[in-house]
């Protein structure tokens, strides 16, 4: 897969590419500490967050005392090492004590946890299921892996998806395995644009499956 980048813009932003696509950067992150309210104010404790980026929906969860362990899938080692070396600011979040960073694909990571082990999964690992920097990250949308990721959810606990643009089939996808499923839009400004960013959430049912 291709590569990550980290670059300073003339404007000053930190802008972070993947596979030379625009992925995020640090002047519009309210969507992405948006994942992080969403499930605090559901009351989770124990969160594994798909895609460390910026940092920010790492940070807006350690922010809360109530986030008592927070697991941390990344694929690239480079965002990583760029992150404990203070190329991008966050080093503070690595070293918080709840922070379990596990540098690799997401569906192994998720996969690797006990069942009912969380009680919430964000993911913000693409640019969602129609735009994808990585062809590969196709099933992280789909509902195979919805399946799995409701396996590991608490009862009550929540699934939460980012996405750049609302999407049929990945809410198709939670629907199959979870309920509750809901929309949300998020106003945000990308580099002098009006856009909309989108997080798409459901609950684990009380049927789930949740053997290994």
């Amino acid at each position: 897969m291709g590569g990550a980048t980290v670059r300073r813009r003339d404007d000053g932003a930190l802008e972070l590419r993947v596979n030379g696509v625009f992925v995020m950067d640090d002047v519009e992150t309210s969507s992405e500490q948006a994942l992080a309210r969403t499930v605090i104010g559901l009351g989770a404790r124990e969160v594994l967050v798909g895609g460390l980026g910026l940092g920010y929906t790492l940070r807006a969860l350690l922010a809360s005392p109530q986030v008592t362990r927070v697991v941390v899938a990344e694929l690239h080692a480079e965002i990583v090492d760029w992150m404990r070396d203070g190329t991008i600011p966050g080093a503070d979040l690595l070293t918080d004590a709840r922070t379990h960073v596990t540098v690799g694909d997401v569906r192994d990571v998720v996969a690797a946890q006990p069942p009912a082990s969380l009680d919430a999964i964000v993911l913000d690992v693409d640019n969602g299921p129609d735009f994808l920097v990585h062809d590969a990250n196709a099933a992280v949308y789909g509902p195979a892996f919805a399946e799995v990721c409701a396996s590991r959810l608490r009862p009550g606990g929540s699934l939460c998806v980012w996405t750049m643009a609302p999407s049929a089939s990945l809410t198709a996808s939670l629907n199959a395995a979870l309920t509750d499923v809901r929309e949300e839009a998020f106003d945000v400004r990308l580099q002098g644009r009006a856009e909309h960013y989108w997080i798409v959430s459901g609950t684990r049912r009380d049927d789930v499956a949740v053997a290994d």
